[in-house]
């Protein structure tokens, strides 16, 4: 924890320094979001996952401990949850990730960028999903690293990727970047959202490389827009 500080002897006399203030970190660089006429609407997309066919073998929990409610839903081109969002800080550390702001913390992601580094939670809106097993397996149902993912909340839609592989008995967690892109409290701590977000992920898609997030909002946007038009 920060303490205050004393300033050395000047000219024999030792000065009480003024109380150092937390530092800030600065504010991140991210793109802009760019709403695209004719944009595919959060009420579009909620109308055509309002009912669930299951494709999990059972139920998911949003946190431990809690009640299993939660099923992995299919539809054309698509598989869709709906769920709290926890905020996954892992990859990458920077001044809003790292292990003093998140006591789960890891430094690693389950996919890494086209460089070999793992990725950014701070910088890149991505999803995390359940690890394969008998409730679900989400690779045998076209998700794999850099799917693309349509995420709702409150009325906003934004575009993300699978990025990260999360405990198998539980669902609902995003990215920092993807909690900031929807106006969640993004705090590793504190944050997150406690329900009422859909996420769409659509099925046999891949962000090449997988750190390109205007490829994906692309990708994303007319992905999105197929969907809402199926029968």
């Amino acid at each position: 924890m920060r303490v205050q500080s004393l300033t050395p002897a000047v000219a024999g006399i030792a000065l009480l320094a003024p109380t150092t203030l937390p530092a800030t970190p600065p504010p991140l660089r991210v793109e802009p979001v760019v709403r695209h006429e004719g944009a595919v609407l959060a009420a579009d997309l909620l109308a055509k996952v309002r009912d669930c066919v299951p494709v999990s073998a059972g139920r998911y929990r949003s946190d431990a401990g809690r009640p299993a409610t939660i099923p992995v839903c299919g539809a054309r081109g698509a598989v869709f949850w709906k769920a709290d969002m926890d905020i996954d800080c892992d990859g990458r550390p920077g001044p809003r990730c790292n292990g003093r702001t998140d006591p789960l913390f890891s430094e690693a992601t389950a996919f890494q960028q086209s460089d070999g580094r793992h990725l950014s939670a701070e910088r890149l809106p991505y999803i995390v999903v359940p690890a394969a097993s008998a409730l679900w397996n989400h690779r045998e149902h076209g998700v794999h690293g850099g799917s693309v993912a349509a995420v709702v909340h409150r009325g906003r839609v934004r575009y993300a990727v699978v990025g990260d592989v999360g405990p198998y008995d539980i669902i609902g967690e995003a990215s920092y970047a993807t909690a900031e892109a929807l106006g969640v409290r993004a705090d590793p701590r504190r944050g997150g959202a406690a329900s009422g977000v859909t996420y769409i992920v659509f099925k046999d898609t891949r962000v090449t490389p997988i750190e390109n997030h205007q490829a994906a909002e692309r990708l994303g946007e007319r992905l999105a827009k197929e969907f809402v038009r199926t029968g």
